[in-house]
C-alpha cells in the first residue's frame, strides 16, 4: 500500500499531460488544464500529499524519499515558473544519478552499504556478495538515469510515458534480478532454522 501511493504522483502526472490543453473557469480565475505546465503542479501537489501520507503512517521519509520530494518540488517550481519543460525533464536522471552516488559513497562511508543497510534484515550474506551487490545498484540507478536522459531529449513524444512505465520496468527488472541473486541465501537460511532442534 505505501509503495502503491508513491507511484500515484507519477500516473497523476501522466493523466493530466495527456489531456488536451483546455481553460477551466472557477469564479474568478482561469488556469490551462491539460499539458505539461498543469501536470507539472498536478505532480508537485500529489506529491506533497502522497509522501506526506507515508510520513504520518511511517513516522519518517527515508532518504531517498526526501530526495524525490525535493526534486519534484525544485525541478517542477522551476518548470512553472520559468515556463520551460526541458527543466522537468532533468529530474528523473538526477534523482537517479544521485541515487547512484549514495549507493556508491556507501561502499566507502559508514558501516554498511546502502544495499546490506536495506535488505540485511532480510538475508545474511558475506560481505564480498554485499559488495557486488550494492555496485550493481549503482550501475542501475545510472543506466536509468542516463536511458531517461537520452529518451527525454530525443523521443520527446514518449518522454513521459518511459518516465512513469520505463523506469519503473527498468527497477522491477533489476529488483526481480536482486531476488535471484539473494535467493540461495534466503534457502540456506530457511533449511537452517527448520534444522533447528525444537524446544521441548
Amino acid at each position: 500500500m505505501k509503495q502503491f501511493l508513491e507511484y500515484i504522483p507519477l500516473f497523476f502526472f501522466l493523466i493530466v499531460y495527456k489531456l488536451d490543453e483546455r481553460l477551466i473557469t472557477i469564479g474568478t480565475m482561469e488556469f490551462t488544464f491539460g499539458g505539461i505546465f498543469s501536470a507539472t503542479a498536478f505532480l508537485m501537489l500529489s506529491t506533497v500529499l502522497a509522501y506526506g501520507i507515508v510520513l504520518k503512517m511511517n513516522g519518517s521519509l527515508t532518504r531517498m524519499q526526501w530526495i524525490v520530494v525535493a526534486a519534484v518540488l525544485l525541478f517542477g517550481s522551476s518548470t512553472l515558473i520559468l515556463r520551460s519543460e526541458e527543466i522537468l525533464k532533468w529530474k528523473a536522471p538526477v534523482v537517479n544519478w544521485i541515487m547512484a552516488a549514495i549507493f556508491l559513497g556507501s561502499q566507502f562511508i559508514g558501516k554498511e552499504n546502502m544495499a546490506k543497510s536495506m535488505f540485511g534484515q532480510i538475508v545474511s550474506m558475506p560481505d564480498t556478495r554485499w559488495t557486488r551487490l550494492n555496485l550493481a545498484w549503482v550501475l542501475v540507478f545510472l543506466v536509468v538515469g542516463c536511458t531517461n536522459l537520452f529518451v527525454a531529449f530525443t523521443y520527446h513524444e514518449y518522454w513521459v510515458d518511459f518516465k512513469v512505465f520505463g523506469s519503473m520496468g527498468m527497477l522491477i527488472l533489476a529488483s526481480i534480478g536482486q531476488m535471484f541473486y539473494i535467493y540461495p541465501y534466503l534457502q540456506t537460511e530457511t533449511e537452517a532454522a527448520e534444522n533447528q532442534p525444537k524446544k521441548p
